[in-house]
């Protein structure tokens, strides 16, 4: 009798092991890809399609009947919730970083062919000046569900939508029960929990900024309950004839491409939101420049990977940022 109640207590323990598995999802979104890994057997990839959709009717410039599309061409849209909540964290984001995070740069990011629409051909510092009247995110208002707006002003929420959307997803898997998650959307993640599979967190990586297209990691880590955004200078640039590179990154004051050392930015945060604007934002800040926002803001944890004067690439970690 002893041997099998042994025998089935065995079978019930290998039973549950047996249950403890992931649903795994991916797909292209926003131009990129997404992966979405959590502890449940429900499937719901088409509830985070719809998702998805909303958020891209909403917010994206690549979509012409987008709310932020209509907004751009200066028809009247009453913007939705998730408009609203990205708008009002990108104007803290843009307060404290002085403008390093602007989402009104997107007439001149178009200018220099970085953005949705076409370039301007014999693009000049005149036309760089005239576009630049039109930058400046304490120009937009908004009042309840209404944006309004310069004329040209042309909004781009590309550098923060991507993270919301992330933390929008995080948000669904909670309500669902599914608290063992991580979802990943072009290199944006956010991580709860750990990874039932292997009894254990959620290991991530930052890639080395290689120019020639390989993929290599530079550190790897163990992400639990944050978000951490990357965003590099490496894979969209221009060489000048000086052999100069400038990021795609525009810088907010002049209304030209960033010259900078700085290759990748990765910030853990608690809302990849946050984390996705920051770094953004850091890109044209500089290193020390963002040595001395970071000691005000012990919340972000910030990863660098920059050249050095030898052309040798270099790391920093500030705030704590997690090595392993």
């Amino acid at each position: 009798m002893k041997q099998v109640t042994l025998l089935l207590a065995l079978l019930l323990l290998i039973s549950c092991k047996k249950e403890l598995k992931n649903t795994k999802l991916s797909g292209t979104v926003f131009g990129t890809f997404y992966e979405v890994t959590y502890s449940s057997e429900v499937n719901y990839e088409k509830q985070i399609d719809s998702l998805f959709y909303v958020i891209n009717k909403s917010m994206s410039t690549y979509q012409t009947n987008s709310d932020i599309s209509k907004l751009n061409r200066n028809e009247t849209v009453k913007i939705d919730t998730h408009f609203r909540k990205v708008y009002e964290v990108s104007k803290i984001i843009y307060k404290e970083t002085k403008g390093a995070f602007d989402p009104t740069i997107g007439a001149i990011v178009n200018a220099w062919d970085f953005g949705p629409e076409g370039k301007i051909v014999n693009l000049d510092s005149l036309k760089i000046d005239s576009l630049m009247l039109t930058v400046g995110f304490n120009k937009v208002l908004r009042t309840d569900n209404t944006i309004t707006k310069p004329k040209g002003t042309f909004l781009d929420f590309n550098a923060i939508a991507k993270g919301y959307a992330v933390d929008v997803i995080a948000e669904f898997l909670d309500k669902k029960g599914a608290h063992n998650y991580i979802i990943n959307i072009g290199g944006e993640l956010h991580a709860k929990g750990i990874n039932i599979e292997k009894n254990s967190g959620w290991r991530v990586g930052v890639e080395n900024p290689n120019f020639d297209g390989t993929q290599s990691l530079s550190r790897v880590l163990v992400l639990t309950n944050e978000a951490m955004a990357t965003s590099g200078t490496y894979r969209k640039f221009k060489i000048d004839k000086d052999g100069n590179r400038y990021a795609h990154i525009i810088d907010t004051k002049t209304g030209y491409p960033s010259k900078t050392n700085l290759l990748s930015i990765s910030v853990i945060a608690e809302d990849c939101m946050i984390a996705d604007a920051y770094a953004t934002a850091f890109k044209t800040m500089g290193i020390e420049k963002v040595k001395v926002f970071l000691k005000s803001h012990p919340e972000l944890k910030v990863f660098l990977i920059f050249e050095n004067d030898k052309k040798e690439l270099e790391t920093l970690s500030l705030n704590g940022f997690t090595e392993q």
